[in-house]
């Protein structure tokens, strides 16, 4: 086969991607318009009046802003913190079972919830605290008052980001178990040799081996700052939590598809895009810089 057979090849194995990317991806960001208009189903897009920025205006004008921003940057913070550190935690342990059979029972029954949807999961998480559920039963009988937790400001942005731990972190264990199966053996002989116990090669061997993938993963962090997770959230809360559970994306859904102000939903997403894409470029820069790490 000839370099140009093998490139006509590779680029038709591309083109339904490209495709797709295109129809679902390109074609709907002629719809950014509506941000800037009055947008009337009954007109479209090419008769709607245009009011410029008002909808920015009016966006931050909303209490409502204040809070669903605060809400989706302190949720993904929380997530991003929790994703780099249980994961690590878990692989490290997970590197020191010398039990292989057991070893893979463990990593299989851990990544299993990665692939089931946040309808099931969030279904199972319901049922669990719930006021009949097994954690409030769990409390009865130790003399505790049963908790309404998906009812409680408080407790709603906890039950966020422990069920998304519980639900990613064996499948994000993937990448700290490559990094670990990529340290030398021989830096753990010579710590050994020099009498440097089991939690002492832990310390002065595996961690710095680690710290580049760690530097790197939570720089590539920074561009999902503003995504909280839409598909947990909405099938999770409801009203009685909008003040601590309500994100930019599910605040869109809400006004956009349900309130049908168009307008303004589409000016918060342009603007959570915009975001986002400043902060992706800044992590890119910020991971090339300090782990050498580069897509182009």
């Amino acid at each position: 086969m000839n370099i140009r057979s093998f490139y006509k090849h590779y680029h038709l194995m591309l083109l339904p991607g490209i495709v797709l990317l295109i129809i679902f991806h390109l074609i709907p960001m002629f719809g950014v318009a509506i941000a800037f208009q009055n947008f009337k189903i009954g007109l479209g897009i090419w008769d709607s009046p245009w009011i410029g920025f008002e909808n920015f205006t009016y966006m931050f004008e909303l209490e409502d802003s204040k809070t669903i921003f605060f809400n989706t940057v302190f949720i993904a913070v929380c997530k991003i913190i929790a994703h780099l550190i249980v994961p690590l935690t878990f692989a490290i342990l997970l590197n020191e079972i010398r039990f292989h059979i057991f070893k893979r029972w463990v990593q299989t029954v851990v990544y299993l919830p990665h692939f089931i949807s946040w309808v099931i999961l969030a279904g199972v998480v319901m049922d669990m605290l719930s006021l009949d559920g097994i954690i409030n039963s769990t409390l009865k009988m130790f003399g505790i008052e049963p908790i309404m937790f998906l009812a409680k400001n408080s407790w709603f942005p906890t039950i966020v980001v422990s069920s998304d731990i519980w639900k990613e972190f064996g499948f994000a264990a993937i990448i700290y178990l490559a990094a670990l199966a990529g340290i030398n053996p021989s830096l753990y002989e010579a710590a050994e040799m020099d009498g440097a116990t089991r939690l002492k090669q832990l310390w002065y061997v595996t961690l710095p081996s680690l710290v580049p993938t760690v530097v790197l993963l939570a720089t590539l962090s920074i561009g999902n700052i503003l995504n909280a997770g839409f598909d947990q959230i909405f099938n999770l809360y409801n009203p009685l939590v909008y003040k601590s559970g309500d994100i930019i994306d599910t605040y869109v859904y809400r006004v956009g598809l349900v309130q049908a102000q168009y307008g303004l939903a589409t000016a918060v997403g342009l603007l959570k895009s915009m975001i986002g894409f400043i902060l992706i470029i800044l992590s890119y820069k910020i991971a090339y810089k300090y782990a050498n790490y580069r897509i182009f």
